[in-house]
């Protein structure tokens, strides 16, 4: 017979980690808000630092300035934007096991990459499988500042045009909506196709176009790099409110079922002690 007080604590024990899932539920829909409306203000600046250095690009294309330049690949960078924390869904895996496909496809060897990892748990992906992580950052807050990245970012930056390797990849899931996370990969560097708007007016540069890039080009590709780390972020706690009011239905839904088997159950023995009584009233006549 089905042991009753099992199923009563296996009941609330579910009811326990419902409340969990429920509360971190809440927890991770505030933080999207906030983190939906940080990615959403990052966006016009973004489009006005892109036309400015587009602009100059074109009026000095004679620059030769090697964030501009493409050359030979020999070796590739690639920044990947994970999270700290697990519970978030296929977060993490999509993005990990796009970039581990990407890597198997472009190189034989190890030594024609390099990791930049975002999160703990990029962080910890690529150390467990021997992959070259030159650096990384974990315990990153919900809402990033630009100083929370500005080191890996300007190291990023910094050895691309020191010629440590020849392009920079990025990987992080883009925010669509809070049910719809696309994973992304955007190239960084070179910066060869910086998209210039049609109606930008004309600059005039003092000193000159060529000392305006060497300042501005690298600030624009921390940008970018911060501008998907905001973009992740949302995804990130999307993708948690979503994991965990799957989690608390799927909680509902295995109390239903197992106070549906301790109520049968306890029909049941109610019913048997109720034929035992009977047949024991019976036997004495």
């Amino acid at each position: 017979m089905v042991n009753l007080r099992e199923i009563k604590g296996r009941i609330n024990s579910t009811k326990s980690t419902q409340k969990i899932t429920k509360a971190m539920q809440m927890v991770s829909s505030s933080k999207l808000r906030r983190a939906e409306q940080n990615a959403k203000a990052y966006v016009p600046y973004m489009e006005k630092i892109q036309d400015v250095v587009g602009a100059i690009a074109a009026g000095t294309k004679d620059s030769g300035h090697p964030m501009l330049t493409a050359r030979p690949v020999k070796k590739t960078a690639y920044l990947v934007i994970g999270s700290d924390r697990g519970l978030a869904g296929a977060y993490n895996s999509s993005i990990l096991r796009q970039v581990q496909r990407t890597i198997n496809e472009r190189h034989k060897s190890k030594d024609e990459y390099v990791v930049f990892a975002l999160g703990r748990v990029a962080r910890d992906y690529f150390v467990k499988r021997d992959h070259n992580v030159i650096s990384s950052v974990v315990a990153l807050p919900d809402q990033p500042t630009f100083a929370d990245i500005k080191e890996i970012a300007r190291n990023a930056v910094g050895m691309f045009i020191d010629g440590a390797y020849d392009e920079l990849y990025m990987y992080y899931n883009h925010f669509e909506s809070a049910i719809s996370q696309v994973v992304t990969e955007k190239k960084v560097l070179p910066l060869t196709d910086i998209a210039t708007s049609t109606t930008s007016a004309a600059y005039e540069f003092e000193p000159s176009g060529e000392a305006i890039l060497e300042v501005l080009l690298p600030q624009y590709a921390e940008s970018l790099i911060y501008g998907a780390l905001l973009d992740g972020k949302a995804s990130e706690h999307a993708s948690r409110m979503t994991a965990m009011r799957s989690a608390t239905d799927n909680a509902s839904d295995l109390i239903d079922g197992l106070s549906l088997q301790y109520n049968r159950a306890r029909q049941a023995a109610i019913t048997q002690e109720i034929t035992e009584i009977v047949g024991g009233a019976a036997a004495l006549e």
